[in-house]
Order: structure tokens, then C-alpha cells, then sequence
């Protein structure tokens, strides 16, 4: 008789832990979004720098071994961040020159990266992430940008951020830099318990 796959166990990721487990982290991030491996090497400086904002927290989940099978993190945004000045650019675009934003800009958590491998995906580990992070984000509302999913079928991502009541704040957005259309989520904090977003 084998003895059951032990189950994965959430846990949270001190700055040192992260950058001890960086390699594992942006490895999980190439595979599950189908990047090529030398994305890895611009990600990790990114990241390293990332865990060095205001309010940034990281939470994981740990297989067997303690490999690590998904990883999600984020920091309050603010005027002066990359993703700020690109997301106000955007929302100025749609609603004109005057405008900046609004409530969404102000007083948000950025989560900036949720993935989980793709052999782990399915299971509920990305909505535990999720709300795991989201949990100590001490901000009025949550804002995230993921790939449009375009004439495909949304995906995994896109149906657990519906799902948990996010609402599109900017869609088909161009980030400098980058040639794919993104969409921009948003939804006010806390998040609904889990029991109230089953159908």
C-alpha cells in the first residue's frame, strides 16, 4: 500500500524566504504563463526589487517536498510605480484628459502576480492564494492586470477573478513595452467569503 501525496499547505513568505525561493517562484511564473526561459533572468531582478514596497506580502503553497507549486504577491500601489503611471495613462485615455483615475487609484492593493503550475492548477490553490493575500492587503480595494483572453474561452484566471467579483476597470490596455492587450480588474475589499461566491 502507498501512502496518499502529502496535501499542499498555504504558507506565507518573509522578504528572505522570497528571495530564497525566487528561482522556484519565476519558474512556476514561465510555466504557467508559457513564457520562454529567458524571461526568468529580467523577472528576478523585478521581483527582488518588488518586495522592497510598502505593504508587499507573499503567500505560496508547498507540495511534497516543499516544492513549491504556486506563488502570489503584491504591495499597496501609488503615484511613481510603473503600473500606477501606466494604468492612470490608460484611464485618462478612456475617460479624457481631465480625468485620473478616481477612486480606483487611490487607497489599492496591486496584485502583481498570481500563478500556479500547471500541474497543481484545478485544485483551488489560486483561489486560496488569492484570499490568503488579499487578506492582510490593509487597502479599500484590489487592482491586478492579466492577458486579455480574447475570441478564446476566458481561462482559469479570468473565471476565478469573475467569480470572486472583480469588475474590468480598463480593457484592451497597451503597456508600454508590450504588443498584447491587457485587461485591468478591480473589486472593493474584503473579498466575499468563500460559501458566498459558489453558484
Amino acid at each position: 500500500m502507498t501512502a496518499a501525496p502529502a496535501q499542499p499547505r498555504l504558507v506565507g513568505l518573509s522578504r528572505s524566504e522570497f528571495a530564497d525561493r525566487l528561482g522556484e517562484a519565476i519558474d512556476v511564473y514561465v510555466t504557467a504563463m508559457g513564457y520562454p526561459r529567458g524571461t526568468a533572468k529580467q523577472r528576478r531582478t523585478l521581483w527582488l526589487e518588488h518586495s522592497y514596497r510598502p505593504g508587499w506580502r507573499s503567500v505560496a503553497w508547498l507540495g511534497e517536498r516543499d516544492r513549491l507549486l504556486a506563488v502570489s504577491y503584491g504591495y499597496w500601489g501609488g503615484p511613481g510605480q510603473w503600473w500606477f503611471d501606466e494604468v492612470r495613462r490608460g484611464l485618462r485615455s478612456l475617460r479624457g484628459s481631465g480625468a485620473d483615475g478616481g477612486d480606483w487609484l487611490a487607497d489599492y492593493f496591486e496584485l502583481t502576480e498570481l500563478h500556479v503550475h500547471p500541474e497543481a492548477q484545478g485544485g483551488g490553490l489560486g483561489e486560496g492564494l488569492l484570499r490568503a493575500l488579499l487578506s492582510g492587503a490593509e487597502r479599500s480595494r484590489v487592482l491586478l492586470s492579466t492577458p486579455e483572453h480574447g475570441p478564446q474561452p476566458p481561462g482559469r484566471a479570468w473565471r476565478l477573478y469573475r467569480r470572486l467579483g472583480f469588475s474590468d476597470v480598463l480593457r484592451e490596455h497597451l503597456f508600454t513595452g508590450d504588443p498584447r492587450p491587457f485587461a485591468v480588474l478591480g473589486r472593493e475589499l474584503p473579498l466575499p467569503a468563500p460559501d458566498a461566491t459558489r453558484s
